[in-house]
C-alpha cells in the first residue's frame, strides 16, 4: 500500500493549525468569521503556490459538512464542470474547488455560472494570477477574492517543528533539525515543496538523525527529479526566463520559453510576464518595448498554440536585446515610499482645482502658470508639495534615450532636482 505523502498527513484540521495566513483566519478576522458561522460564499484565494489554498478549501468543506469536489483547471474542461455540477445538484448542494481556475478559458467559465447563481455549488477558485485579469467579470462579481500572503521564516520553521512533532511516521524517528537554510531554500517558500523535502530527508535518516544543511543539499541534489513530476518548476523557470530577458541574453532567454512551451505553459501568463518586464527592466531606454510586449500579448490571446510560439520568441528576441533601464520601477518605488512616510501632504494651491467661486476666493489655482503659453511650453514653478519640495523620485538611467531625458530635464529644471 502507498504511504500517504506528508503534505497530504500535515493538512490542518482546526483553524488554529493552519500556518500563515493570519490577517484572513486570526481570531476576529473576515475568513475567520465566515468559517464559524458557517456562511461561506463563494470564494477565489490568489497567492503563490504552496501556502494553504486548496487546505484551506477542503478545511471548509469539511467545517459545512458539504461534499467536496476538486477539478484541476489544467485537465479539466467543460464537460467536466458538467459533470460536478449534475453530481451536485443531486447531493442538492456542494463545494467545487478549481485548482489554477485562471487557466479556464471563457466557455469553461461561463458553465460555472448558472450553478454558482443559483447556489447549486460553493465555488472556491485558487489562482496564482490577479483574477482581474483572468476570471470573467460575471464571476469575478460573484465571488469574495482574498489575497494569500507568502509564508514567512517563522511559518516555514514552525511546519517543520510541527511535522518532525505530530506526524505519526516522522515522530518515530525523533528527528533534530541542527540548520534549515537548506530546507528552506529548495522550498522557495512553497509549503508543500518544503514538506516534500522534508520528507525525502528523514527518508534517508535512522533514528535520532540530524537535519543540517550539507545533508539536505546531498539528499536533495541526488533526487531532484522528484520534483519534476507535479510542474513545481514553474516558478524557477520563469524567473530564469525573466532574469536572462533582464541579463540580455536572448539565448538563455529563448531556451527557457522552449522550456514553457513545451511544457504547455499558458502563453498568455509568458506574455503578461513580458508586458510587465518591458516597464521594469526596459522603460524609457525603449519605449517600443512596451508597445511590442502589448502586441505580444494581444496576438497570443487571439492566436494561441501553436503558432503564438513564434510572436513569443520575436519579442523575447527584441526585449532580450534592447537597451535596459530600471529607472521607472525605482522611480514609482521611491514615490511610493514618500507617501507613506509624509501621508496626504497639501496639493499647493497654485495647481488645485478650482471648479467654484468659493475656491478661486480661497487662491485654489492662483499665480498657476499655463505651460503652453510660454517659449518651449516651460515655465518653472513649484508642483511638489512644500514639504517635500525639489525631492528627485526619477533618477534616468545611463543610456542613449534616458541620457537625453536627463539632459531635458537639467534643461528645464537647472539644479533644482540635480540632473
Amino acid at each position: 500500500m502507498q504511504q500517504i505523502p506528508l503534505p497530504e498527513r500535515m493538512r490542518p484540521d482546526s483553524l488554529d493549525k493552519f500556518v500563515g495566513q493570519q490577517h484572513l483566519l486570526g481570531d476576529g478576522m473576515i475568513l475567520r468569521k465566515l468559517i464559524e458561522a458557517k456562511t461561506i460564499p463563494s470564494l477565489l484565494f490568489w497567492g503563490a503556490p504552496g501556502i494553504g489554498k486548496t487546505s484551506l478549501a477542503r478545511f471548509i468543506a469539511e467545517q459545512m459538512q458539504m461534499p467536496f469536489f476538486q477539478l484541476s483547471a489544467i485537465d479539466s474542461g467543460v464537460k467536466e464542470v458538467r459533470a460536478v455540477i449534475e453530481r451536485a445538484n443531486a447531493e442538492g448542494k456542494a463545494i467545487l474547488f478549481i485548482d489554477e481556475i485562471h487557466r479556464f478559458n471563457k466557455s469553461q467559465q461561463d458553465a460555472l455560472l448558472g450553478a454558482v447563481e443559483k447556489g447549486t455549488i460553493t465555488l472556491i477558485g485558487a489562482t496564482t494570477e490577479n483574477p482581474s485579469f483572468e476570471v470573467i467579470a460575471a464571476l469575478l462579481s460573484r465571488c469574495q477574492t482574498y489575497i494569500l500572503k507568502p509564508l514567512e521564516r517563522d511559518d516555514l520553521e514552525t511546519l517543520i517543528q510541527r511535522a518532525i512533532a505530530e506526524d505519526e511516521i516522522l515522530r518515530e524517528l525523533h528527528l533534530k533539525v541542527e540548520e534549515t537554510e537548506a530546507l528552506l531554500r529548495f522550498s522557495g517558500g512553497d509549503a508543500r515543496k518544503l514538506l516534500n523535502v522534508l520528507e525525502l530527508v528523514a527518508s534517508a535518516l535512522s533514528k535520532g538523525g540530524m537535519i543540517n544543511n550539507a545533508l539536505v543539499e546531498k539528499i536533495v541534489q541526488q533526487k531532484i527529479a522528484i520534483y519534476d513530476k507535479s510542474g513545481e518548476q514553474h516558478y524557477d523557470i520563469i524567473s530564469a526566463f525573466i532574469k536572462s530577458i533582464r541579463g540580455s541574453d536572448p539565448n538563455a532567454a529563448l531556451y527557457y520559453l522552449a522550456r514553457m512551451i513545451e511544457g504547455g505553459e499558458d502563453p498568455k501568463f509568458i506574455a503578461r510576464r513580458m508586458l510587465i518586464l518591458s516597464s521594469e527592466d526596459i522603460g524609457n531606454a525603449n519605449p517600443n518595448a512596451l508597445l511590442l510586449a502589448t502586441s505580444c500579448f494581444q496576438a497570443v490571446t487571439m492566436i494561441g498554440y501553436p503558432e503564438c510560439d513564434l510572436i513569443l520568441s520575436q519579442t523575447v528576441i527584441y526585449l532580450a536585446t534592447s537597451a535596459k533601464s530600471n529607472a521607472s520601477y525605482t522611480a514609482i518605488r521611491a514615490a511610493q515610499a514618500a507617501v507613506k512616510q509624509t501621508g496626504d501632504l497639501p496639493v499647493p494651491l497654485n495647481i488645485r482645482n478650482a471648479p467654484t467661486k468659493l475656491m478661486k476666493q480661497l487662491d485654489y489655482g492662483k499665480d498657476y502658470k499655463y505651460s503652453h503659453s510660454f517659449e518651449g511650453n516651460f515655465m518653472e514653478q513649484e508642483l511638489l508639495p512644500e514639504k517635500i519640495k525639489g525631492t528627485k523620485f526619477y533618477d534616468p538611467g545611463n543610456n542613449a534615450r534616458e541620457n537625453d531625458i536627463r539632459k531635458q530635464l537639467k534643461a528645464w529644471w537647472k539644479e533644482k532636482y540635480g540632473y
